[in-house]
Formats: structure tokens, C-alpha cells, sequence
């Protein structure tokens, strides 16, 4: 595999004084000094503007595999997404769920959503994102998500802690299960018989209540901002849940398998918390495996 590429030791936080405002493309940011984030930060902004463009159009909308839900702009996001990000960082290689698939030599890898919450979004609902996730191997490096249409963007760096737009995000301290607001999500209908309404049905019972908005992303999002206090799902994949581990992670939560080990991307299984009721998901989890 080939060195890293020559932008690593200039996008890394060794940039100035640390903490210090960068001077790029990261305006309405947190104070990282990362580049990586910059650049995915105005992305999935200019990404997001697109897709609130296309929302406000006639509704249209095709399948792909027969099952699910893609739009034009799906497309036009990703279309964009890739074009900038290979202007920036031309040796990496770039994997989007609408079908790029730009291979590198290099160790790192741009894993793309163009429009998280696809569903949503052909039926008018108001809850979609762009979620943009650099890994170099098992590491994931910087994630962003951008909410458009609440304009929040969350981002994070290694080591860099999470972010919403200005503000540093944390878990939540809930410490019950009983007192805990939990997320998950149901695959697309027809794709395979899904376990995950006997899950839905106990956690519903076992806590405060369990939302289903349609997008992981943002899903992953709301636990590290204390918003939610878990979320678990199956079968999603890279794209859907790289940045959001990273941020969950960096605001100081929990991020497993059902049986509670370190989840990897491809896993398919995922469970996120605030770490304080992971063992009692893990209990759940078990009961009903």
C-alpha cells in the first residue's frame, strides 16, 4: 500500500496552535484544526443545500434492487460529494451508496451517504442527512453529518472530541434503562424477515420509549448529543454509520456489537450509548438472541 498521502501531516493537529480557529473552509465550526473535517464540513453543507433543493421539487422518486428507495437527488449529492473530495484529496480512495467506487493505493477511504434517510425525504419528511466518514484501515479518522434542513452540522477528529456546529456534545449521564429515550431503525420491507420488532417491543417497555426517524446517521448523532441515550440496528453499512460511531465515540459513549464487542465496520449488528445502560442492552440483547 502506498505512504499516506502528502496532505496527512498538514491536515493533522499539528497545524498551528492547538485549538486555534482555522483559517480555511471551517467558518461556522468548532475550533478543530483538522482538514479532513474542514473540507467534509463545507461538503456535506453545499451537499445539503443541493438536497434542500431538490426537496422543495416535485416528488419523484425509483428503486434500486427492487427494494429500495433512491431520488435524483441521492445522485446529484453524491455526484458532488465525490467530485470535491477528489479535488482535495485525489489519493483517496472514495465508496458512496449510490455506487462510486474509487479505488486508491492509499491506505484511506472516504465512505459517503449522499441523503441518509432516502425514504424520508421521497415522502417528505423532514429528517435526512449527509454523513461523510474518512477511515485509514479500522480507524475512523473524521466524521461529519449535516442536518439541513435544522441546520446542525456534527463533526469530529480522532482525538478531537464531538461537535454541533460551535459546541462541544456530550453523552447523556441518564444511568437506568427505565429512565433512558432509546432510537433504532427497520430495514426495508421485503429485503429479509427482520427480528427487530421483538427487540422494539421490550425495549419499548423498558424505558422511557423508542423512536424510529429513519435515519441512523442522525440517530447516532442524537446519542452523542445527549438527545438519546441508545440506539441499536441491524444490517446497516459503512456509509450509514462511519461518522456517526466516530461521534458517539468523541462525546465520551459506547459503540459494541450485541454481544458488547468493539463494533468494526461491516459488523452487523450495532449498539450505541452513553455507556451507562450498555449493560442492560447487553442483557436485553441476550435474552432475545
Amino acid at each position: 500500500m502506498a505512504r499516506a498521502p502528502a496532505d496527512h501531516r498538514s491536515a493533522g493537529r499539528g497545524r498551528g496552535r492547538r485549538g486555534a480557529p482555522p483559517q480555511g473552509l471551517l467558518r461556522r465550526g468548532a475550533p478543530v484544526t483538522n482538514r479532513y473535517v474542514e473540507v467534509a464540513v463545507e461538503t456535506a453543507r453545499q451537499a445539503g443545500a443541493l438536497l434542500l433543493d431538490e426537496f422543495q421539487k416535485p416528488r419523484q422518486h425509483e428503486y434500486k434492487g427492487g427494494v429500495d428507495l433512491v431520488t435524483a437527488a441521492d445522485r446529484r449529492s453524491e455526484a458532488f460529494i465525490v467530485e470535491r473530495l477528489g479535488t482535495y484529496f485525489p489519493q483517496h480512495a472514495i465508496v458512496g451508496e449510490e455506487g462510486t467506487r474509487r479505488e486508491s493505493e492509499s491506505d484511506y477511504c472516504w465512505y459517503v451517504d449522499p441523503l441518509d434517510g432516502t425514504t424520508n425525504f421521497a415522502h417528505r419528511y423532514p429528517c435526512f442527512a449527509v454523513s461523510l466518514a474518512l477511515v485509514r484501515g479500522e480507524e475512523i479518522l473524521a466524521g461529519v453529518v449535516h442536518d439541513p434542513v435544522r441546520g446542525e452540522t456534527f463533526h469530529a477528529a480522532a482525538g478531537e472530541g464531538a461537535w454541533l456546529n460551535q459546541k462541544r456534545i456530550r453523552v447523556s449521564a441518564t444511568e437506568r434503562l427505565t429512565e433512558s429515550l432509546l432510537a433504532t431503525g427497520f430495514p426495508t420491507r421485503k429485503r429479509h424477515e427482520s427480528p427487530n420488532i421483538h427487540y422494539y417491543y421490550r425495549f419499548t417497555l423498558l424505558s422511557h420509549g423508542v423512536r424510529r426517524d429513519g435515519s441512523a446517521a442522525l440517530d447516532l448523532c442524537s446519542v452523542a448529543a445527549g438527545r438519546f441515550d441508545g440506539f441499536w440496528e441491524f444490517n446497516l453499512q459503512s456509509w450509514d454509520v462511519g461518522a456517526g460511531i466516530l461521534l458517539v465515540r468523541e462525546a465520551g459513549g459506547v459503540v459494541t456489537d450485541f454481544k458488547g464487542m468493539p463494533f468494526h465496520l461491516g459488523g452487523k449488528e450495532i449498539a450505541a450509548s452513553n455507556g451507562r445502560i450498555h449493560p442492560e442492552l447487553q442483557q436485553v440483547f441476550a435474552e432475545l438472541a
